[in-house]
């Protein structure tokens, strides 16, 4: 799993049928000032995110099929939770 921040939404009329019905959510991995970003990645969104919203997303395909009730469908990464805050010591 990893935080990740929202920053946009996917529009598909003609998609997958693991995908109907199912928002798609454009998201991209938190990092530490100074670090590169990761590149952006798309992301099912079972959490009714938004843009903007600050995530916790599983990023293990039989994962995110289990959670999403699938056997053997093209999903890998799922938007499983909104972060509320984040607590860093360093």
């Amino acid at each position: 799993m990893l935080i990740a921040k929202v920053i946009g939404t996917v529009v598909s009329t003609i998609k997958h049928p693991a995908y109907h019905a199912r928002k798609i959510m454009l998201v991209q991995a938190t990092h530490l000032p100074g670090e590169k970003p990761d590149d952006a990645f798309v992301a099912v969104d079972l959490a009714q995110a938004g843009v903007g919203d600050t995530v916790l997303v599983c990023q293990e395909g039989g994962s995110t099929r289990q959670i999403m009730g699938l056997k053997d469908q093209p999903v890998r990464s799922s938007i499983v939770g909104i972060i509320d805050s984040v607590n860093l010591r360093t």
